[in-house]
């Protein structure tokens, strides 16, 4: 008996050796359909080469590639675990021609490989082909000697295959396979064709008409091959099972929960079993492929999966957490062919582990509310509406599990009474809301989000993608298309581009299409917490709702965004390692040149302080650590050490962004809750440095600082300012510090000497005999005198001087600089009594166009605006002792 990965490893070698490039798989989320949620065909990942928006990257391609239909119009969800076929996962293995080989070698490929390479009976084989096909009719009779009543001609949409609206499509040929008369149901296009007899195994498609919009079809220059055979079915067929859960990979599974619960996989519990080996492989290829669990969009899904699957768990009656458990026997059966599993398994397994603890607290609590509200219900009954929506409102109890919980009791949900209390709910709210202040716009945001729901953001990932086009509003109200110099908001279901936030600020960029559509993005908001909203302006073509187009982040800009904001991080724990647990952040902005940091602290840093920081930031960079990030609930982030944000609201779950290693090696150096957007590893922020400190308000300092090639630039200008000084100064940079103190200590030397020969000067050149007059003004000796250029500063010193000749009386001066007048008057200890020193200079500074002057009894001083009244200011001063 072939394995499955037998069998996939043998597909992908036949196609080799007819020249098909094996392509690996692509991840789950589509980069290039924003239609889809996730992967749920084969040829997805090569819709653009279909469509000609991309190059083939080989004429032939082949591939096993990862789907999941749990979402959308594509939703298996409900079905699994109680049918033999319905997954969320599965594999598609497929063999593609791009305007290569066509119909003839695409049924003789598929014919030899069932029969001759895999061994199949050409007996228990039926194939289909569209009504009109008789080319493939004829192909099948020829290349497979099939009779004609096992070439099944189909009319329905089933056996025609479109893309869309518009673009390829063609017809379809089914392959068949009979798992005997033991098995109810019949042929394909027979009254018992829904059993479970002839069961789909490989379907071939025949690309070859382009579908305009009016319905008319042309044919296609290049037409091309799109096949898709789900490897569980073949395996299935190929171990001689009819169940794809008696398959190898799922038994495997299966065995593995049993041995932990204690339980069979039989009867009532058969189902439980299934829908743990199933949901198990698509929520941990999930969670590889980037995708966590949230409250929007893929992520509400992945939820969506994992609490089915651990409700059934808890129907098993496991005591602990199963789920993350279980995961090395999905790795050992599956890692080989997909090492994503290998490289994400410690992820994977924390994740499950800490959303099943999580919602085994949610369970319990809502199993017991929905039994009360059950009691005495009879099997096709109905439970209210309002019931339902209060287990999910108050106690956070999916509809869909309360759903599926009363499915085993046959009892239904009012989902009528649901929405209406769900939109009641939403009306509450957007009466509740504050918005902006611009009522218009608010009403336009919820508009959309009601309609449309949240936008789902990529950026965490990604800085391009596609999207489509959800809503194009001007001047708060919503329009139908744009063009050419409109400016223009443009929402589309998804993007990569960050709506400013949390101090963050928001993306720009660029929106395309490949028909020449381009609008320059210049902004991104994002009102009511939920929308993200594209600020742009129309350079080329028109844009409309429905488009889907092509959305591209400045990454440079984004890069360096990304390292500011993790350097804020990094400075917040430097700032409490080195100043205490006080403190905390007060706000931030976070842009591209560079960030500030707000935080509570009572006084200046000193130097050795920011020094101190900035050297431990900086090691914390070159150690290079991977930053990580988990989606928590805000208690249990705290309660792992996690710091909130001053005055931030949380919702019920959060980012928890973790960063760097403690000493101990045990601890994160960083761990805060944040929902921007991060460096990958510590070593991506390349440098920091501190360029400002300063108070904001009491108790709150700032840090502005800068990082990577922007402090490599403030660096180089401080280095080029210290080498013009150097050249100036006629030294080299490293003896700057030593020569400008060298000249400040001459500097002084001087003005001490200047100042004693001024005062000398002013003296009359040294002694008594060479200075000013001595008058007698009523029997009080005054010496008086005007000084041209005497800084004002050495007046003081002078009229010490004059006091000492005099021995008792007073003495007067005037210094003019620049017009200006400089007024001192000294009184010897003898007159203090007398005279005031004080009032004196008053009467002088008066003279010269002042006001005012101030001083000591004993020596005052003051100024004015008219050095040319300095004779005037003696005379009045003289005048003022007379009196």
């Amino acid at each position: 008996m072939q394995s499955t990965n037998d069998i996939r490893r043998s597909f992908l070698d036949f196609f080799a050796t007819a020249d098909h490039r094996v392509v690996q798989s692509a991840p789950l989320v589509p980069y290039n359909d924003p239609t889809l949620m996730f992967v749920n065909a084969g040829m997805v990942p090569f819709k653009n080469v279909f469509t000609g928006l991309e190059t083939a990257p080989s004429p032939r391609a082949a591939s096993s590639q990862k789907c999941v239909r749990a979402g959308g119009k594509h939703n298996d969800l409900d079905n699994v675990g109680y049918t033999a076929r319905h997954h969320t996962f599965f594999e598609m293995l497929g063999n593609f021609s791009f305007g290569d080989y066509f119909k003839e070698q695409a049924i003789h490929h598929a014919w030899t490989l069932l029969t001759k390479e895999w061994g199949l009976s050409p007996d228990k084989l039926t194939t289909t082909v569209y009504h009109t096909d008789d080319e493939a009719f004829e192909l099948w009779r020829k290349i497979a000697g099939l009779p004609e009543d096992r070439i099944i001609r189909i009319a329905t949409s089933d056996n025609f295959w479109s893309m869309g609206d518009t673009g390829p499509c063609g017809p379809c040929s089914e392959i068949f396979y009979d798992h005997g008369d033991h098995i109810p149901g019949g042929p394909p296009g027979s009254p018992d064709e829904d059993g479970d007899r002839f069961i789909e195994i490989w379907n071939l498609v025949f690309m070859q008409f382009e579908q305009s919009a009016d319905g008319s079809r042309t044919s296609l220059p290049k037409p091309s091959i799109d096949t898709g055979m789900g490897l569980e079915r073949i395996a299935a067929v190929m171990q001689g099972v009819h169940d794809n859960y008696d398959t190898d990979t799922f038994r495997a599974l299966i065995e593995a929960s049993e041995s932990l619960t204690g339980v069979k996989a039989s009867g009532e519990h058969q189902a439980s079993h299934r829908v743990i080996a199933d949901h198990l492989r698509s929520t941990s290829f999930l969670l590889a492929d980037g995708v966590l669990p949230s409250n929007e969009g893929r992520g509400y899904v992945l939820r969506r999966i994992m609490r089915r699957a651990m409700r059934h768990a808890h129907l098993l009656g496991a005591k602990e957490p199963l789920m993350h458990r279980l995961v090395p026997e999905l790795v050992s059966e599956m890692g080989q062919a997909y090492p994503e599993l290998q490289r994400g398994q410690a992820l994977i397994e924390e994740v499950l582990e800490r959303e099943e603890t999580q919602f085994r607290r949610t369970l319990d609590k809502g199993l017991r509310l929905l039994d009360d509200a059950t009691a005495g219900m009879d099997a096709g009954s109905e439970l209210d509406g309002e019931t339902v929506f209060k287990l999910y409102d108050t106690y956070g109890f999916p509809y869909d599990l309360t759903e599926d919980a009363l499915r085993a009791r046959s009892i239904g949900v009012d989902r009528a009474g649901f929405d209406a209390a769900m939109a009641r709910q939403k009306a509450a709210a957007r009466a509740a809301w504050k918005g902006s202040g611009d009522a218009a716009s608010d009403e336009v945001w919820f508009d959309i989000a009601e309609r449309e729901g949240s936008t789902e953001f990529t950026g965490y990932t990604a800085t391009s993608g596609e999207g489509r086009v959800i809503a194009l509003v001007r001047d708060g109200a919503e329009i139908e298309s744009a063009s050419a110099g409109d400016e223009v908001v443009v929402l589309t279901n998804q993007t990569p581009f960050y709506g400013e936030s949390g101090g963050q600020t928001g993306d720009v960029g660029a929106i395309t299409t490949p028909d020449g559509l381009r609008i320059a993005v210049t902004d991104t908001g994002k009102p009511l917490g939920r929308l993200h909203t594209h600020k742009a302006k129309v350079e080329s073509g028109t844009i409309r709702t429905g488009d889907v187009v092509h959305l591209e982040v400045d990454v440079e800009r984004r890069d360096r965004i990304r390292a500011n904001h993790s350097a804020t991080h990094l400075l917040h724990a430097a700032l409490r390692n080195r100043l205490g647990g006080h403190v905390t952040q007060k706000g931030s902005l976070v842009a591209e040149e560079r960030f500030r940091f707000d935080f509570s602290h009572p006084k200046p840093l000193s130097d050795e302080d920011i020094a101190a920081i900035e050297a431990e930031v900086n090691a914390e960079i070159r150690a290079n650590e991977t930053v990580s990030t988990r989606l928590m609930s805000p208690d249990d982030a705290v309660e792992a050490g996690a710091l909130a944000l001053f005055g931030e609201k949380y919702g019920d779950e959060v980012r928890v962004l973790s960063m760097g290693r403690k000493a101990d090696g045990e601890r994160n150096y960083s761990v805060e809750l944040c929902g921007g957007t991060h460096v990958r590893a510590t070593g991506d922020i390349g440098l920091f440095r501190i360029v400002s400190e300063s108070a904001v308000s009491s108790g709150v300092r700032r840090i502005e600082a800068l990082t990577g090639e922007a402090a490599r630039q403030w660096l180089v200008g401080r280095e080029e300012a210290l080498k013009g000084a150097a050249s100036v100064l006629k030294t080299s940079p490293d003896d700057v510090s030593a020569r400008v103190a060298a000249l400040v200590e001459e500097r002084r030397s001087l003005e001490k000497e200047l100042a004693e020969a001024r005062k000398q000067l002013a003296l009359g050149g040294g002694g008594a005999a060479s200075g000013p007059a001595v008058e007698d003004i009523g029997g009080v000796k005054f010496s008086g005198q005007v000084l041209e250029g005497l800084d004002a500063r050495e007046l003081r010193p002078l009229l010490d001087e004059a006091k000492k000749t005099l021995g008792s009386g007073v003495a007067a001066a005037v210094a003019v600089n620049d017009g200006k007048a400089a007024v001192a008057v000294a009184v010897t200890d003898d007159l203090a009594g007398r005279f005031s020193a004080v009032d004196l200079v008053r009467v002088g500074v008066e003279a010269v166009g002042g006001k005012g002057g101030g001083g000591r009894p004993d020596m005052a001083q003051g100024g004015g605006p008219d050095g040319a009244n300095a004779i005037a200011a003696i005379a009045a001063i003289k005048g003022q002792i007379a009196a």
